[in-house]
């Protein structure tokens, strides 16, 4: 099944009665089972959240992502106790060697660096040299091919003078949005598959609580800077909207190929976790990450 996202944008009281989330608000009231909900997100500071109906989201590996007043998505709640043998994985994580991480880091930086090259040739009906790109990246990433990647991505990929920043101009906001809410989705699949998100099998930073999310979802990134060039496109608005946010949104139950089947996104990364806690189990040796789009359709 699907989970739904739900977005509150108005002031909303949300309790629970009986497993289902209740949501009052000015339009009104609703219900909502529990169990259909993968995600809540929060945005607007008048938003009261009771107790019983976080826990029991929470419980249920539904993510909470609360918004700051720039409306890009500040913080999440997650399950931590989501797996039946959780300490077990901690410490296959914890004990993983280092050239382990660094193999698993190459194969990331190798399918975004591929999807990146895909998105470019699709958007701009050229080839590139992002297959070349790929095949250069070494153990580790040790010569950066990732920013090299990066460097000449962001140059091809609008017409108009862009620079990718954390805080920078328009588009940045709708891909910061996007990239926040893949964050979250990806951070909520590895809690699932009882792995800590604070260890990362790159990132580093003594500051960053979800170092595995910001590894893992590296090659899914091209998911929504698609759907940010297809925004762009369709609406001449620059600011964060209702409509923008549910079209990015919507990327959490987009279509993932892998070889023997199709899965929404949400599920993907559930599929792409488990296989994670596998390479530090030693039970497999690849990341399992699906094909973004179906290419057989495109030929």
């Amino acid at each position: 099944m699907i989970k739904k996202t739900l977005l509150i944008e108005t002031k909303t009281s949300i309790t629970v009665k009986k497993s289902q989330l209740i949501l009052k608000s000015d339009t009104g009231e609703r219900t909502i089972p529990i169990e259909d909900i993968g995600f809540v997100v929060i945005d607007n500071p008048e938003v009261y959240l009771s107790i019983p109906a976080m826990n029991l989201l929470v419980e249920n590996n539904s993510s909470i992502i609360i918004c700051s007043s720039n409306h890009l998505p500040g913080g999440m709640f997650l399950n931590l106790n989501s797996h039946h043998v959780q300490q077990e994985v901690f410490r296959t994580q914890i004990e993983a060697s280092l050239p382990l991480k660094k193999q698993l880091w190459q194969q990331t930086i190798i399918e975004k660096i591929t999807n990146q090259g895909i998105l470019l040739g699709k958007i701009t009906g050229k080839k590139n040299a992002f297959p070349f790109l790929a095949g250069k990246v070494l153990s580790g990433d040790s010569s950066n091919m990732e920013g090299v990647a990066a460097s000449q991505y962001w140059k091809l990929f609008f017409e108009i003078n862009f620079k990718r920043e954390r805080y920078g101009d328009y588009p940045n906001n709708f891909l910061n949005y996007g990239y926040a809410i893949l964050r979250a989705a990806t951070a909520r699949a590895l809690s699932g598959s009882g792995l800590l998100n604070t260890l990362g099998i790159h990132h580093k930073s003594k500051y960053n609580a979800f170092a595995l999310a910001d590894d893992i979802m590296e090659p899914f990134r091209p998911i929504v800077d698609e759907i940010v060039f297809e925004i762009m496109q369709k609406y001449e608005e620059q600011e964060l909207n209702t409509q923008i946010k549910a079209e990015l949104l919507q990327m959490l139950t987009r279509t993932v190929y892998f070889k023997e089947e199709m899965s929404p996104l949400m599920v993907g990364l559930q599929k792409t976790s488990s296989s994670l806690q596998q390479c530090f189990y030693g039970a497999r040796k690849k990341i399992k990450y699906p094909k973004l789009w179906n290419l057989m359709a495109t030929e």
